[in-house]
């Protein structure tokens, strides 16, 4: 059975869509970032890099959200496509999502909430990123239903994970400036899916408050200086 490494970010999310879809048995092994766990001994024996989400099937252990996606959709040769065309279509987009809207929607959040302190630029800098990646796949999504086309992949799972935290850079407008995005977002509400893994999520309860142990648990290369 499958191990998932697990805390309700936006990365772990998107792994958690992909094993609602394939229905496979699994074990949910919460770590709670907030208090530090992602740095015990024991979790960076599965990731190195202390960061979740991770699995662990059988006797393979993978670690990175998109590895896992691809990882698993692979293994079970479904929700990747098998034309080539498609398949480096759904390539592309997944990337995009990893290299584009991921890291810069997570240095916004960064500096819009879990800096001690306002910088103007930085804010400026990643919240503009985000936004111009968002107008990027509004304007795919206006011209296809799902990123690869017509078939729903791991890369709309990609898609989702950041784009239900939409509103923790946007603020009340959430995914208003988009509607092609917001659209591609009902329709994955509706799948039993994605509410099962959301209701996953509601079933965990992790530490909330960003106290002094957290920063140094989730910024800990701050404490150098």
């Amino acid at each position: 059975m499958i191990e998932f490494y697990f805390h309700a970010t936006p990365n772990s999310m998107k792994v958690a869509v992909l094993l609602q879809e394939l229905q496979l048995p699994f074990t949910l092994k919460p770590i709670d970032i907030f208090k530090g766990e992602q740095h015990a001994d024991a979790f960076t024996a599965i990731n190195p890099n202390a960061k979740v989400p991770a699995i662990v099937d059988g006797d393979v252990t993978v670690f990175d959200s998109h590895a896992i996606l691809l990882y698993l959709a692979g293994k079970h040769r479904v929700f990747v496509p098998e034309d080539g065309v498609a398949y480096a279509s759904m390539l592309s987009w997944l990337q995009l999502v990893a290299t584009g809207l991921s890291p810069f929607s997570g240095q916004a959040i960064h500096f819009l909430h879990y800096a001690p302190e306002q910088l103007p630029y930085a804010i400026n800098r990643y919240v503009k990123e985000v936004a111009r990646h968002y107008a990027v796949l509004d304007e795919r999504l206006g011209q296809v239903r799902y990123l690869s086309g017509d078939s729903y992949t791991i890369a709309d799972m990609a898609l989702w994970g950041w784009a239900a935290s939409a509103g923790y850079v946007f603020g009340a407008d959430g995914l208003a400036a988009y509607p092609h995005v917001q659209r591609f977002m009902d329709d994955m509400a509706a799948r039993p899916a994605v509410q099962r893994a959301l209701d996953m999520k509601a079933a965990h309860t992790f530490k909330a408050d960003l106290d002094e142990q957290s920063r140094k648990a989730m910024f800990p290369q701050n404490e150098d200086a």
